[in-house]
C-alpha cells in the first residue's frame, strides 16, 4: 500500500509540477508581452552608429543654459553641480539647436514609416563637458520635451573633441568656438551656434538646411583670390576654371549625408513631399561665377534643392523667407545679419575669411544684481 501511495503522490506531484511550470510559462509570457508593449510606447532605439548620420550637440547648444553658465562662472564647479542637482526637476529652456533636433526627429519618423527595418537614420548624441552629476537634469529635460536622445558623452570638464570620431560624428554643433575649430582641424564637420535673437515660426514637417558655398561646402580657394586680388581677378579665375571642380569644404560631407537620406524618399516616389530640403545661399554672382559652384556639386553627385546667388547682397532677407532650421556660413557678418532677422545661424570657422570681419557675436550673460 505504501508503494502505491508513493506512486500516487509522485503522479500528483508531477501533475502539480507541470501545472506550476505551465503557469510560470504563462506568467513569463504575460510579463514579456507587458514589457514589450511598454517598450513599443517608448522612444525607438537609436540606430547602430555605423549606419546612422550622427549629430553631436553640446548641452549649451541644445538648451539655453546662459543662467547656468553664469552661475558656474560666479560660484565655481562644486556649487554649480549642487545647483543643478537642486533644480534637476526643472526642465531647461530650448536652445539654438533645439528646432534643428526636433526637425531631425520628424525626418526619422517619416523614414521609419517608409523603411521600418532600416537604420539609416539621424542619431543625436549629447556631447558635453558637463559633470556627470548634471546628467540627471539633462535627461529630465530631454524627457520633458520628448526628444529621442539616448547617447550621452559627459566628460567632466575635459574637451569632448577626442570622442567625436569614436562616435562616428557627421556634424558637431557647439557654443564653444575653440572646440568647433578643433573639430574642423580633425576633419569633422562642425559649427558654432549662438543664442536666438528673434524667434520665428519654422516649418514643422520639413527639415530645412541652408549652406553658404565658399569655405563651407567648397574650399576657400576662390575666397583667397577675392581677399588677395579683388573681384575682377576672382571673376576671371572662375571663368578660366569653370569646368574644374572646387575642392571640398568642411561641410560637404554633411550635405552628402543629407543627400543620402533624401534619395531614400525619392526611391519611394516622395521627391515632392521629401521632409528634407537643402539650400545654397551664396554671395556669388550667377552669371559671373555661379556655374562653377553648380558644376562642382554635380561632379560630386550631389543635388541642392534651391540655389540663391545674391551677387554680394545681404543674405538675411532671403533667409527670412526660407526660414531654415540652421544656416551655415563662414563669415560672421552674414551670421549676424541673418540672426537679426530671426534665422538660426551657425558659424563655420574655416578658411581665409576668418582673418576678416570677425563680428561681435558672443554669448550674453544675465546682468549681475
Amino acid at each position: 500500500m505504501s508503494e502505491m501511495k508513493a506512486a500516487d503522490d509522485s503522479v500528483i506531484n508531477k501533475a502539480v509540477g507541470n501545472k506550476d511550470l505551465k503557469e510560470n510559462e504563462h506568467d513569463w509570457a504575460a510579463a514579456k508581452a507587458f514589457f514589450d508593449n511598454l517598450g513599443s510606447k517608448k522612444r525607438p532605439r537609436p540606430p547602430k552608429p555605423q549606419n546612422a548620420i550622427t549629430i553631436a550637440v553640446s548641452s549649451r547648444t541644445l538648451f539655453n543654459m546662459v543662467k547656468e553658465r553664469q552661475f558656474y562662472e560666479d560660484e565655481g564647479l562644486e556649487k554649480y553641480v549642487q545647483y543643478q542637482e537642486e533644480h534637476e526637476n526643472e526642465p531647461l529652456m530650448p536652445g539654438a539647436a533645439f528646432p534643428f533636433v526636433k526637425a531631425i526627429m520628424t525626418v526619422n519618423a517619416r523614414l521609419r514609416e517608409l523603411y521600418p527595418d532600416s537604420e539609416e537614420l539621424f542619431d543625436i548624441v549629447l556631447m558635453t563637458n558637463n559633470h556627470a552629476q548634471v546628467g540627471v537634469r539633462l535627461i529630465n529635460s530631454i524627457n520633458h520635451y520628448d526628444l529621442t536622445i539616448e547617447r550621452f558623452c559627459m566628460t567632466g570638464g575635459k574637451s569632448p573633441i577626442g570622442y567625436l570620431k569614436a562616435y562616428l560624428t557627421n556634424l558637431y554643433l557647439s557654443k564653444d568656438s575653440e572646440k568647433v575649430q578643433e573639430a574642423i582641424e580633425e576633419g569633422i564637420a562642425a559649427a558654432t551656434m549662438f543664442n536666438i535673437e528673434k524667434e520665428i515660426q519654422l516649418c514643422d514637417n520639413q527639415l530645412r538646411v541652408a549652406f553658404d558655398g565658399d569655405a563651407v561646402l567648397f574650399s576657400d580657394e576662390s575666397e583667397q583670390i577675392v581677399k588677395e586680388h579683388g573681384l575682377d581677378s576672382f571673376f576671371e579665375h572662375e571663368k578660366n576654371f569653370e569646368n574644374k571642380p572646387l575642392a571640398q569644404g568642411p561641410l560637404k560631407c554633411f550635405l552628402e549625408a543629407l543627400g543620402k537620406l533624401q534619395r531614400k524618399f525619392y526611391a519611394k516616389n516622395e521627391r515632392m513631399d521629401c521632409p528634407i530640403r537643402t539650400y545654397l545661399v551664396t554671395a556669388r554672382s550667377a552669371a559671373s561665377s555661379g556655374a562653377r559652384a553648380l558644376k562642382t556639386l554635380r561632379s560630386w553627385g550631389l543635388e541642392i534643392d534651391e540655389a540663391l546667388f545674391l551677387a554680394g547682397a545681404p543674405k538675411g532677407p532671403l533667409l527670412e523667407k526660407i526660414r531654415p532650421h540652421i544656416f551655415f556660413d563662414d563669415q560672421m557678418f552674414h551670421i549676424e545679419g541673418a540672426q537679426q532677422l530671426g534665422t538660426i545661424a551657425a558659424h563655420v570657422p574655416y578658411g581665409i575669411g576668418q582673418m576678416y570681419n570677425k563680428g561681435k557675436l558672443k554669448e550674453e550673460s544675465p546682468k549681475k544684481k
